[in-house]
């Protein structure tokens, strides 16, 4: 559904739990989990973060054995995918300061919440990302229309989340298609991965302007945009420009 309507999603996997050995049982229906043979062609151009290793609570377990599900959650995810992992979504969505320290001293860089708000703002704390809306929000619709239609002074996030698994509990895979359909394939929306939201963000805060502002240069490995006047200007990777 994703692919067809050129949108981007974060897939947050447990490696522990990948295949017949993750399986369970939620109101009478059997829960699988997507084969390793599977998952490689079937999360292509998209992102794999953290998830926890076993899916524990890691607010209830000592720091040692949150080290292991995280580490050793990300090392599994790397070796499967080929690329560094980054980022992190809290098994039931529990945390605290000392995950923040560990997490941090993992290299994790984001950790999504469950605590939706309903707006369209940045985060603050990327340890501590929280949403716009969960799939099955009452009103998921109006805040999608009011996100396209709505006027921006600054950057808009929409940001959605969800278990793939509530679709067949609650029998409305009609509903993520809707949703699909409605915000997809818009010239004027830019669609992303959590991780390559952040890498964007933390290119835009790198940006180096003159005393004067008529010259700007951008550090980073990818363009970056800004607004002057109201015409959107590009800032390549590594390239200093005259703006005014």
């Amino acid at each position: 559904i994703f692919n067809r309507y050129n949108l981007k999603a974060t897939f947050n996997l447990n490696s522990g739990l990948q295949g017949e050995e993750g399986a369970c049982v939620i109101k009478d229906l059997v829960i699988e989990r997507i084969k390793d043979n599977e998952v490689i062609d079937l999360y292509k151009g998209h992102e794999v973060a953290i998830h926890g290793l076993k899916h524990l609570s890691l607010t209830d377990i000592p720091k040692e054995l949150m080290v292991e599900e995280i580490l050793q959650d990300r090392k599994n995810h790397e070796k499967m995918f080929g690329y560094p992992v980054r980022g992190m979504a809290y098994a039931f969505g529990t945390y605290n300061k000392t995950v923040f320290q560990v997490l941090e001293a993992l290299g994790v860089v984001y950790s999504r919440t469950v605590n939706e708000h309903g707006n369209f703002t940045l985060p603050s704390n990327y340890l501590e990302w929280n949403p716009t809306a969960h799939h099955n929000a009452p009103h998921l619709m109006e805040i999608a229309e009011r996100f396209i239609e709505g006027e921006f002074h600054g950057l808009g996030l929409f940001y959605l989340w969800g278990h793939s698994y509530e679709f067949d509990l609650d029998n409305n895979w009609h509903r993520i298609e809707k949703f699909c359909e409605y915000i997809g394939n818009r010239d004027d929306v830019w669609y992303a991965t959590n991780i390559q939201i952040v890498d964007y963000l933390d290119s835009l805060n790198r940006l180096q302007f003159s005393t004067d502002f008529e010259l700007v240069h951008n550090p980073s490995a990818i363009s970056t945009w800004i607004e002057l006047n109201g015409t959107p200007v590009e800032i390549k990777a590594g390239e200093t420009k005259k703006i005014c």
